[in-house]
């Protein structure tokens, strides 16, 4: 799979969460085989003044390329500049966020406001891909709400202004994450396009992603909660891809492994306070499913140090 002049080794690509997809979830996701991965949203006005907690997102190492850095704001010049002013980092995409659900983001009309303003969605569009010498690629939703489902029109203005792809999550901004993705409309998008369509929602199995490409005919898939405290899901798939066969799910040793090797990259860029802090939403995540772990996740916002965590995970 191609965007733009960047080649995907495979079409799984991680989807950008805020709090998750952070500098070492992506090393892991890589290590398991993404074929892209999709950074923490970054508010352009925010890179604009120069905020500090900023610096931190922007993280990226060598190893992960292909790496898509993602910008999300609703003025087309704030944004076609910061883009400018950062493309000398080492990201190979770049990004436009017109998705996210968040009421404070959705009130300053960003994130999926745009999709009610195809407008002003296209001038941020078609001023950023003039701005750049990199891909430049729109993360959409269905649309709005039930009443506003205009996610092939949007991805038309995105295609007309210039992106090299679009990934559709196929649910509404009223719906966030809940109900079921409506697969229907990312076949719909596609049909509607000709640049890449990438689909995202509801794909949490390697069989799941091979039903979303035969559905909709999408070109990627995108995994979003599908890989929270579980990125081998990205084997999976690959696996999937060249067997046909579901490879066994890692026993609660790898699990336990996968949840030390997660801790100490988060102290090696966070260092331990917040490093440690961050880790517990992932061990909950991590033992989702495994038999007994209650007890563990009721345990774990406790723990303050890696020798901690290490101690808990070998007494479960």
């Amino acid at each position: 799979m191609n965007i733009g002049n960047v080649k995907l080794e495979n079409p799984y690509i991680l989807a950008p969460m805020a709090g998750v997809t952070d500098l070492p979830f992506r090393l892991l996701c890589k290590e398991q085989g993404a074929g892209l991965l999709c950074m923490e949203m970054i508010s352009a006005k925010a890179l604009q003044y120069k905020n500090k907690n900023t610096k931190t997102l922007l993280a990226i190492h060598p190893q992960e390329y292909p790496v898509s850095l993602q910008l999300f704001g609703s003025d087309p010049k704030i944004i076609s500049e910061q883009a400018k002013r950062i493309e000398e980092l080492p990201f190979q995409i770049l990004d436009i966020n017109m998705g996210c659900p968040v009421p404070k983001v959705v009130k300053n009309g960003e994130g999926s406001a745009l999709m009610k303003n195809p407008k002003l969605a296209y001038d941020i569009i078609y001023e950023t891909v003039k701005a750049i010498k990199k891909p430049v690629t729109v993360k959409i939703r269905k649309g709005f709400d039930d009443e506003h489902v205009n996610a092939a029109e949007i991805a038309k203005v995105a295609e007309e202004a210039g992106a090299s792809a679009v990934a559709v999550h196929g649910r509404t901004r009223e719906q966030y994450y809940s109900g079921k993705a409506d697969w229907d409309i990312i076949r719909q998008v596609k049909e509607a396009v000709s640049i890449p369509v990438i689909g995202n929602g509801d794909v949490t199995s390697a069989r799941k992603a091979a039903d979303m490409l035969k559905e909709t005919g999408c070109d990627g898939v995108m995994i979003g909660r599908g890989a929270q405290g579980n990125p081998w899901i990205f084997s999976e798939l690959n696996v999937y891809d060249k067997t046909g066969k579901i490879p066994p799910r890692p026993g609660n040793a790898e699990v336990k492994q996968m949840m030390l090797r997660h801790a100490r990259l988060q102290l090696e860029y966070k260092g331990e306070y917040i490093g440690i802090r961050e880790m517990r939403k992932h061990v909950a995540w991590y033992t989702k499913g495994i038999k007994n772990a209650a007890k563990l996740r009721a345990e774990i916002n406790a723990v303050e140090s890696y020798g901690q965590l290490k101690e808990l995970l070998e007494k479960h």
